[in-house]
């Protein structure tokens, strides 16, 4: 067997817990054999063979659960992982050491013919279950994508989108092919201790709010002590209430 598909067998044991050897991979990893069934399909249509080349993807799609257009390119050591329900179109490109979960679908917007209709995916992206990637744009090295999202805009390189539509967080993530960034593998695209954006300026919003809140009360506090007047005790408790109430808000989002 070349030395190159023993490299992308021992990819998947080193991205997957549940891989225990090379015999198991080869015999029971549905996504292997979509990639190397796509191996040969594209090949044929590169040739002009578009019709067996579409023939064989559709057996090989009977075959593994797993839809690749013999026109997509994939690069080398990509793992399709579970795979059940993932769809390639045509114009779609994968970077090197990619890793897609089931359910994903690269797709296109576009109904001209000829045009870059699909995604490009950058080396070392996880795409997470589920998640919809439609439209010719790039998603950058090194990037995740999360369970279910729905990408229609660019991703840069180590970012994270999540939401429908996805949203870009943007965490101090490792350059994609580094030592680091192999070391840093997550898989289902879960990167630890990014804030959703919404959270973020909710978070933002409740912090400007507490600090109107002290301003005001010692703005109240200056002007009852030039008037003579004292603060009423309900007044106090409900600005304590209304405090402690976006404290707790805050709290919430934070966990």
């Amino acid at each position: 067997m070349p030395s190159f598909l023993f490299d992308e067998i021992d990819s998947i044991i080193s991205r997957d817990p549940a891989a225990r050897n090379r015999l198991e991979v080869i015999t029971c990893y549905p996504g292997l054999h979509a990639i190397w069934l796509h191996r040969i399909n594209h090949a044929l249509w590169k040739l002009g063979l578009k019709w067996p080349a579409r023939f064989l993807s559709m057996v090989s799609r009977w075959i593994t659960s797993i839809e690749i257009h013999p026109g997509a390119q994939i690069g080398r050591r990509v793992f399709l992982d579970h795979g059940l329900g993932i769809v390639i179109g045509e114009t779609a490109e994968i970077g090197d050491d990619c890793t897609i979960y089931q359910g994903v679908t690269l797709g296109g917007t576009s109904l001209y013919k000829g045009a870059k209709r699909h995604p490009t995916i950058g080396k070392g992206v996880v795409i997470s279950a589920g998640a919809k990637v439609l439209g010719g744009f790039t998603v950058g090295d090194g990037a995740r994508v999360g369970s279910n999202a729905v990408v229609l805009k660019e991703i840069p390189p180590g970012a994270t989108a999540v939401g429908v539509p996805a949203r870009i967080l943007h965490p101090d993530m490792p350059i994609a092919g580094s030592k680091e960034s192999k070391a840093s593998f997550s898989a289902y695209g879960i990167t630890p201790n990014v804030d959703d954006p919404v959270s973020l300026v909710l978070k933002g919003l409740i912090d400007a709010t507490l600090e109107q809140e002290e301003k005001i009360e010692a703005l109240e506090k200056a002007l009852n002590n030039l008037s003579g007047k004292t603060i009423e005790p309900d007044q106090t408790l409900s600005n304590d209430e209304t405090k402690r109430g976006l404290d707790a808000m805050k709290q919430f989002l934070k966990e």
